[in-house]
């Protein structure tokens, strides 16, 4: 569905992105993970026709670059920054997106009635959107950028600021919208979002992919081992093991366990093992 082929990007002496490459199939759920700097934004933006990489391409299911009218309709962006006219009712901003792709008529009304329904704000069409909540704000985001019905949906941390119940939310029509066979780009600073949507997760840092993966499969190859924490009469003892089930059946044999943990390796781990434990601001 979309296929980046060795882009480069640079801002003077900053590399941004450096010689990434990166095929997206049809219908999958693409979580793009990186610290602060890493060269995510610059990645979307040049993936949607924001910004010209200085070499590479980028392509649409064989029908181009973004830059094409016909392969940007292809595209639906909900950025991180919300892209909602604030005095502008829900209802009109979206007939106002939907005109500015080209929507007119019936179809433009049968969109805006299936939008408002899709994010249950049918009853708050005709509010203001400066009196929504903060997930109200991003649900109506979501569909504005779906408003025109585009098979790819960059999604640039969708869920920045919301509640529990919103985000939840989100992300059950984000599962919604991969059995329609939409294909989606994720990014996020939320491991465990990553972990419970995305077929598959690409790291990166220093503008270059440093793993891609299943979830599963960056868990057995980058996490690391479990850690186990066991108490004992004699004591408590904690420990690194390949095979935690092994290793707690060795201790029991050396003496009754009172309690015990296992703390299996996540995403997280495989995050900061890959890009560093030290901070970022930048």
């Amino acid at each position: 569905m979309i296929s980046l082929k060795g882009l480069c990007k640079s801002f003077g002496t900053i590399v941004a992105v450096d010689d990434l490459t990166l095929d997206i199939p049809r219908g999958e759920v693409f979580g793009l993970l990186g610290p602060n700097g890493a060269g995510k934004t610059t990645t979307v933006n040049m993936a949607v026709g924001l910004l010209e990489p200085d070499s590479g391409s980028v392509d649409f299911d064989g029908q181009g670059p973004p830059t094409r009218p016909k392969v940007r309709s292809m595209i639906g962006v909900a950025p991180q920054s919300l892209a909602l006219y604030e005095n502008l009712t829900g209802q009109e901003n979206l007939v106002f997106f939907g005109r500015m792709h080209g929507l007119r008529g019936r179809k433009l009304k049968e969109r805006v009635e299936w939008a408002l329904d899709f994010v249950n704000l049918t009853d708050r069409r005709r509010s203001r959107v400066k009196t929504y909540s903060g997930g109200m704000k991003r649900r109506l985001n979501l569909v504005v950028a779906l408003i025109h019905d585009p098979p790819l949906l960059l999604l640039d941390e969708p869920t920045v600021g919301v509640d529990t119940q919103s985000r939840s939310a989100i992300f059950d029509k984000i599962k919604t919208m991969r059995t329609e066979g939409r294909t989606i780009v994720y990014t996020t600073h939320y491991m465990e979002e990553a972990q419970r949507l995305c077929d598959r997760v690409g790291i990166i840092d220093h503008g270059k992919l440093l793993a891609l993966d299943t979830v599963d499969g960056l868990i057995a190859t980058h996490g690391g081992k479990s850690t186990i924490t066991a108490e004992r009469a004699d004591g408590e003892i904690r420990m690194e093991a390949v095979d935690p089930m092994a290793e707690l059946v060795r201790l029991q044999e050396g003496g009754k366990l009172l309690r015990f943990n296992v703390e299996s390796p996540d995403l997280e781990g495989v995050f900061l093992n890959l890009t560093g434990r030290h901070l970022r601001d930048n």
